[in-house]
């Protein structure tokens, strides 16, 4: 089913007029996983994003769907063992944007983990999260360590863990969830900005909202409204004039991204800091990328970036855990920062704060979700649905069913799970080699896209000659017209950050494409001059932003 900002003026027809079941507002990981579960129990879901969709927190994490083991040093056993759980369903409904990466955590001398508290704690870590026998963890010795990764610190090594976690593209696996929902009939829309909440007696019943590509308002309506908005959840509630109790409190997570040529990691490694932080470096096309800081942060969510003193803490990790890594801030060839929106707990420091989700309502029945983690969208998503199952049987006498997500594939993920994906790719080879790809671009393609390369490999088949007239490598090119077709892409940073995640693992091929990319979107969108340089001031900002990040 087309997921497009071409068809933008029917779907902002259809808001206006439709009186929905329920409107969600925030279009991230936790706001796509509400509409997914809303739409397969047959409720009649609107979703409503003031950016792109992912362009939050859910675009700017460390890029694992992790099951959360350094919680079992704030023993939050519970927590443990749902997320550690839930990673495995989101891996089988998703294996096309979720990879089993073995990490491997060195301990040495004086550290804050001993041999034995490793190994306990990764038995502990498996049995919670169910973690099936060929991934459970395995013990390697200081040598064995080495052999693994012999950039890791030589000095004091004692040996190492092994166990599994599960990488993933954060901005593909959200922009999917979300496609999997317009499918079950869902009417989402990006760059929507709800300006304020609309009561009728006393009850939250719609929005108005601002069109910001069109500069157009209007109002949507529905029986209940859910504020999914991540680090924007506070503004939201002093809308509705209910911010009281608990509120948020931001904190700022930056990575950085160095080149293999400089930074030659093959293993991914989950390592202790000086200060008592854990830090991940994990190797990716090509790239090793480090993250993640945690400060409090209490200016703008929408653009945190890098501050000199974030870099220097990253470089500084760097130095101690992988002392022959000689990189310098030079070597940082991008970066991402984002915030993680936490529930306030006075006098903790940000990594001690919990990562628990909680839900409130306000006295105009505006339901609020906030915390929690990526791994764990779906389950919230299913404990928010649940709630509005309840109240509608309650209120209006209207029966849905119970969730039916668990085993149901995402958008693109319809591959027979983990252990189909590699026969289905095999299978599209040919395909993608009759649109005229070679064959590692078709396999590259088919991993990326699973059950719905056979739509990317036709668009590349039958626009081909444009790719050509543009100038874009077909590879390129397929992510493009797919992008602006399937996936609701309406800017270029749309496109080159969060369908692709080229700007932050591949910046020369967005410097070397952005005019071709932007002469395009131009074409099919029609857009004026005006609309031409915002888009690439835009861009450019990004690009900046990621390479010379220091404010």
């Amino acid at each position: 089913m087309r997921f497009s900002n071409l068809d933008r003026k029917n779907i902002v027809s259809k808001l206006k007029k439709e009186p929905f079941d329920v409107l969600v507002i925030g279009g991230g990981i936790t706001g796509a996983g509400i509409a997914v579960d809303a739409a397969t129990r047959g409720m009649n879901i609107a979703l409503l994003e003031m950016q792109d969709f992912a362009a939050g927190t859910s675009s700017r994490s460390t890029k694992l769907v992790h099951g959360g083991l350094r919680y079992l040093k704030q023993f939050e056993v519970k927590m443990v063992a749902e997320v550690g759980k839930e990673r495995a369903i989101v891996y089988e409904n998703g294996p096309h944007v979720t990879t089993p990466e073995w990490m491997l955590l060195p301990f040495h001398k004086g550290g804050t983990f001993g041999s034995f508290s490793t190994s306990i704690g990764l038995r502990v870590y498996d049995f919670l999260a169910g973690v099936k026998r060929s991934e459970r963890r395995k013990m390697f010795s200081a040598a064995e360590t080495l052999v693994k990764e012999p950039l890791v610190k030589k000095e004091g090594l004692k040996g190492g863990g092994h166990y599994v976690e599960y990488r993933t593209d954060d901005a593909r696996l959200t922009i999917e969830v979300m496609k999997q929902a317009v499918e079950k009939g869902a009417t989402a829309l990006n760059y929507s900005k709800v300006k304020n909440l609309v009561y009728t007696n006393g009850i939250v019943s719609g929005v108005v909202v601002e069109d910001l590509l069109t500069g157009e308002e209007y109002e949507v309506h529905a029986k209940k409204v859910v504020n999914a908005t991540g680090p924007w959840v506070d503004g939201i509630r002093e809308m509705d004039d209910s911010k009281k109790g608990k509120t948020l409190k931001l904190s700022k997570g930056v990575h950085i991204v160095i080149d293999q040529s400089r930074f030659p990691l093959k293993q991914a490694i989950y390592f202790d800091t000086p200060d008592g932080r854990m830090v991940f470096a994990i190797p990716r096309e090509g790239k090793t990328y480090v993250g993640t800081t945690d400060t409090f942060y209490n200016e703008d969510p929408i653009n945190p970036g890098m501050t000199e003193e974030d870099r220097s803490y990253l470089l500084k990790a760097i130095q101690y855990m992988f002392p022959d890594v000689k990189v310098t801030e030079k070597d940082v060839e991008s970066s991402w920062a984002g915030v993680r929106p936490l529930i306030h707990e006075e006098g903790k420091a940000p990594s001690e704060i919990s990562r628990k989700d909680e839900i409130w309502e306000s006295d105009s029945k505006l339901i609020t979700i906030a915390g929690g983690k990526l791994t764990g969208y779906r389950k919230m998503a299913e404990t928010i649905v649940d709630l509005l199952a309840e109240k509608f049987a309650k209120e209006d006498g209207l029966s849905f069913p119970g969730c039916q997500t668990k085993n149901l594939p995402i958008s693109g993920g319809d591959v027979g799970g983990s252990a189909g994906l590699d026969s289905f790719v095999e299978k599209q080879l040919e395909e993608g080699m009759k649109a005229g790809f070679a064959k590692e671009e078709a396999q590259r393609l088919a991993y990326q896209y699973g059950s719905n390369a056979p739509i990317v490999f036709q668009l590349a088949s039958k626009h081909k000659n444009e790719a050509d007239q543009y100038g874009l490598p077909l590879e390129l090119f397929a992510q493009l017209i797919y992008g602006i077709q399937y996936e609701a892409a309406a800017t270029p940073i749309d496109f080159f950050h969060r369908r692709t995640g080229a700007i932050l693992f591949d910046i020369h091929l967005v410097h070397n494409f952005k005019e071709n990319v932007i002469k395009f979107m131009t074409d099919q969108f029609s857009w004026n001059e005006q609309q031409i340089e915002a888009f690439t001031l835009e861009l450019e900002g990004a690009l900046n932003e990621a390479e010379i990040p220091v404010k």
